[in-house]
């Protein structure tokens, strides 16, 4: 991806494919059972943040998709029922917007659609 053009379709598909991943790691998670809490929990704030970014008109604007990214993670809390951990969702939502901040900042990462990606 050229790093001097904000391509707002490319992270609207991006977002589609990891928003699919993550559910795909839920339902994973779910069966594993109670050894797999934590990758629930992770996989959950990944479908959160990703479900909230694909909405927000800010989308179109690199330079306001992050301000919007920024409020999100000054944000006291985080609700979402059906989590196992609170403090680990909450947790993993700010890693992850912290994660999304950088690849919007730098304009990188949107075009790795793949399920399984490297931090």
């Amino acid at each position: 991806m050229d790093s001097t053009q904000w391509n707002a379709e490319t992270v609207r598909t991006w977002l589609a494919s990891r928003l699919a991943a993550s559910q795909v790691d839920q339902v994973r998670a779910e069966r594993m059972g109670r050894d797999y809490e934590d990758d629930y929990d992770k996989a959950a704030a990944e479908e959160f943040v990703c479900r909230l970014a694909q909405r927000h008109a800010s989308l179109e604007d690199q330079a306001g998709f992050g301000l919007y990214l920024k409020e999100l993670l000054g944000r006291d809390e985080y609700n979402r029922t059906g989590v196992y951990s609170d403090r680990r969702f909450e947790r993993e939502v700010r890693a992850y917007l912290r994660k999304l901040i950088r690849m919007a900042k730098a304009n990188e990462g949107f075009d790795k659609t793949s399920h399984f990606q490297k931090d």
